[in-house]
């Protein structure tokens, strides 16, 4: 891994679909498909996040369980042991494409992006395992430029192939769980130490930065996620003068009872922001009345997470251009000396020629 203290640059990017394998048991014959969609408004906001890291002590910002929680929520129905549930996760980070990476980024974008190197993987590591309930430290070796994760069992490591490694924090044993290799169905499993990292000291990083909300999640499902989905965005008014507003609305479809929408704004070349979330209601429907702060040209889109059986969708980006009200006072006050100028001139020529007879 490498540290970085750049921002990661605004990209507008399209939706990304990937299939993971994982076994019922790690020394298990049965595969499961997990099918993750991750929605381009998602995507984007995660890119126009704050990517800055002043120390080490940063990195557990980039650790996002609620943005990935139906991952988890999908691999705890297929197991019943936290162990288990480790190493399925593990299994999963282990197909994604290694490729050195920097700055750090988020989960979601390594997810979108299909690569990334050990400090990546042990981000999704740990926001997957931390939105399944369990507690994890990310361990950083900077005498090795590496980091993978530490995870506090209810029961030592029965898998593991070889010793178990861990390490002590606060009373507790957080075990290795190595987060790079590409054998999935053979890679490392939690308990287990490559052989560079064996008697090394590492930092322990907890994760009390980790994110606490999210605008949406990534869609997972064991099934397919072809279902057809769809969500609008209209907005009443597309010029306003300051201190007016207008109404964002649209249907999500399918309709959906617990539906969660987000509308994304931004202006200029600005990263995009969360303006609102809100329900949708019993036909799909949502509506939002929004007065912008200021005047300027704002850009506005709505997003749906989607849920088992549908990937998530986003609306068409919309425009709204705000006037400033002093110009516009300034303006009409042009205008009304304008028509008074002209008022005055005809006037005037109509005097001049009545003189000349």
């Amino acid at each position: 891994m490498s540290l970085s203290l750049s921002v990661f640059p605004y990209v507008l990017a399209a939706d990304y679909e990937y299939s993971y394998w994982v076994l019922d048991h790690p020394d298990g014959s049965d595969r499961y498909e997990l099918n993750v969609s991750v929605s381009s408004s998602l995507y984007d906001y995660y890119v126009g996040k704050d990517h800055a890291l002043r120390s080490e002590l940063d990195l557990g910002k980039f650790v996002t369980p609620y943005a990935v929680e139906p991952i988890a929520d999908s691999l705890w129905t297929l197991y019943e042991d936290d162990e288990d549930f480790a190493n399925g996760v593990l299994m999963i980070v282990h197909q994604i494409p290694y490729e050195a990476s920097a700055p750090q980024k988020y989960p979601v974008e390594t997810i979108a992006a299909n690569e990334g190197d050990c400090d990546l993987f042990s981000f999704v590591a740990a926001s997957v395992m931390v939105a399944g309930g369990l507690d994890v430290v990310l361990l950083f070796y900077d005498s090795e430029d590496h980091m993978n994760i530490g995870v506090n069992l209810s029961h030592a490591p029965e898998d593991a192939r070889t010793a178990v490694s861990y390490f002590t924090y606060n009373g507790e044993r957080y075990y290795m769980a190595e987060t790079t290799g590409g054998a999935w169905e053979t890679g490392w499993r939690v308990g287990e130490c490559p052989e560079p990292f064996e008697g090394v000291s590492a930092q322990i990083i907890t994760l009390e930065d980790a994110e606490q909300v999210s605008p949406g999640q990534v869609s997972a499902s064991f099934g397919s996620l072809t279902g057809s989905s769809s969500i609008t965005l209209s907005v009443s008014s597309s010029f306003l003068i300051e201190g007016s507003s207008t109404v964002l609305s649209g249907v999500v479809a399918p309709a959906s009872v617990d539906g969660i929408v987000t509308i994304y704004l931004r202006s200029d070349n600005s990263s995009w922001v969360i303006l609102e979330t809100m329900s949708c209601g019993l036909n799909g429907r949502y509506s939002y009345e929004w007065k912008p702060e200021s005047a300027k040209v704002y850009y506005v889109r709505a997003s749906w997470s989607g849920d088992s059986s549908h990937a998530g969708a986003d609306s068409n980006v919309s425009s709204v251009r705000v006037m400033s009200s002093s110009l516009v006072l300034l303006g009409a006050m042009m205008i009304v000396l304008a028509a008074v100028a002209v008022v005055v001139y005809a006037v005037s020529r109509r005097v001049g020629k009545a003189n000349e007879y």
